[in-house]
């Protein structure tokens, strides 16, 4: 088994992630979309966490008290429909701290919560890059019944290609290497060479202060004391040496 890194719609349609076409519409649609992440969110991405298969009984109360063992909550929301307020079957948790959401990440999938056996898994759309929800024709999971599966998550990871030509990276099989991936860029973006320029840039402009720079120095050793003082010294030098030539005389 092995996951995917960054979202591709054709690879998440193929069982093996090794598809080069779209095998329907829904893919077609999801590769020629435009997705753009929500950003009125200010919640932190790495600590929230999807929770899917839900019973449609399942109220806020219960949810937190289920995932508390797991990790401390912060925030625990059902998605509901807009009219009816009914629940839609999944909801997402916010954690604590990030230790929290990997806790509950690792050891709250396929737990049961109201008889239901629940999928946990983190939030794609803000951290997973090419990101394509399940409504633009992406996304994981599906029914068999729809024909629009999607492959390459921890709920239908990639079984192993046939082929004997197609390596997978180790880093690919495990179900959270895209989060890492992410942080990974993230982390890369930091360290840039324009920032790392921009501190040269400083030091050079520190090193020319006309305090401590180059030009004040060179002034300075021009300066009529300085020279005074280094004749003085040649001259208590010559002295010096004559004495001792006549000593060893």
């Amino acid at each position: 088994m092995w996951y995917l890194k960054e979202y591709n719609p054709i690879q998440a349609g193929s069982i093996d992630g090794t598809g080069i076409a779209p095998h329907d519409s829904a893919i077609d649609r999801a590769s020629q979309s435009q997705y753009r992440p929500p950003h009125h969110l200010k919640t932190d991405p790495n600590c929230t966490l999807f929770v899917g298969r839900l019973s449609f009984d399942t109220e806020e109360f219960a949810l937190k008290k289920h995932f508390e063992k797991y990790g401390e909550i912060s925030h625990a929301s059902i998605i509901r429909n807009k009219v009816t307020g009914l629940s839609q079957g999944y909801a997402f948790l916010t954690l604590a701290s990030e230790k929290d959401a990997k806790n509950v990440y690792k050891n709250a999938n396929k737990s049961t919560l109201n008889g239901n056996v629940v999928l946990v898994d983190y939030e794609r759309s803000r951290t997973m890059n090419g990101w394509k929800p399940r409504r633009l024709g992406g996304g994981f999971g599906g029914k068999k019944e729809s024909g629009q599966l999607r492959f390459g998550a921890r709920d239908r990871p990639f079984k192993q290609p046939k082929s004997n030509h197609v390596r997978i990276p180790h880093e690919q099989t495990f179900s959270d290497n895209w989060i890492k991936h992410k942080n990974e860029i993230s982390s890369k973006r930091s360290r840039s060479p324009s920032a790392s320029h921009h501190r040269t840039s400083t030091k050079r402009h520190r090193s020319r202060s006309p305090t401590t720079g180059s030009r004040y120095q060179r002034h300075s050793r021009r300066s009529p004391s300085n020279d005074s003082h280094r004749q003085y010294r040649s001259t208590s030098s010559h002295r010096s040496s004559q004495h001792h030539r006549e000593h060893y005389r």
